[in-house]
């Protein structure tokens, strides 16, 4: 877990600075509020989830979000959403090392353009890893994390990113949502395939 919060840091990192001009920070700072309140009730009760439960859980939320009527489908732009995305998001991280996927449930149903889109995602994701890693950091130390492994793995992390503005300028915003739609659901079935397995052999 803090081997992967590094990694992801500079990766989402860099994508912010790539992005930069056009995050919308009202949105990043009620998710920091959030963030923050979510963090302290983690730190203090220590929690560490079932991993079956916790694939269950995310495998299983973008189909019911999906499920509930349109217009009341989580959404970003709305008023108190992103504090309330913020809290939720880093429980998530915590849980389970993964919130990427969960936050982007509250992006899919927005207007927003596909650069607003990622930028914002970029810082608050950045956020998250932060999080995550002083989360796991505080509660076993960082005595048995690879950190050989971070300069080689930072360096294609950032190479990656850097090759994401030749995609995405090339996409229209229907095909950024559609693609992202698309991509959510598949690696929710992934989730859900992984949480059978693990109840199967648990």
């Amino acid at each position: 877990m803090i081997l992967f919060s590094i990694i992801q840091i500079f990766a989402n990192g860099w994508r912010a600075v790539q992005w930069r001009q056009y995050v919308l920070w009202p949105i990043f700072w009620w998710y920091v509020l959030g963030a923050v309140i979510a963090f302290a009730f983690m730190y203090t009760i220590s929690f560490v989830p079932n991993k079956p439960m916790v694939y269950l859980t995310l495998g299983l939320m973008p189909f019911a979000v999906e499920l509930l009527p349109a217009s009341m489908r989580p959404n970003i732009e709305w008023r108190g959403v992103p504090f309330l995305t913020g809290m939720a998001t880093t429980v998530i991280q915590v849980l389970s090392g993964v919130g990427g996927l969960f936050l982007d449930i509250f992006f899919q149903k927005s207007m927003l353009d596909r650069k607003t889109t990622n930028a914002t995602k970029a810082v608050v994701q950045s956020l998250s890893h932060i999080v995550r890693g002083v989360y796991f950091a505080s509660l076993s130390g960082i005595d048995d994390v690879p950190l050989a492994m971070c300069a080689p793995a930072i360096v294609l992390a950032i190479a990656a990113t850097s090759l994401a503005p030749f995609v995405i300028e090339r996409m229209t915003d229907h095909g950024f949502r559609q693609w992202t739609r698309g991509i959510i659901f598949a690696i929710s079935t992934v989730y859900l395939v992984r949480a059978a397995w693990l109840f199967w052999h648990g």
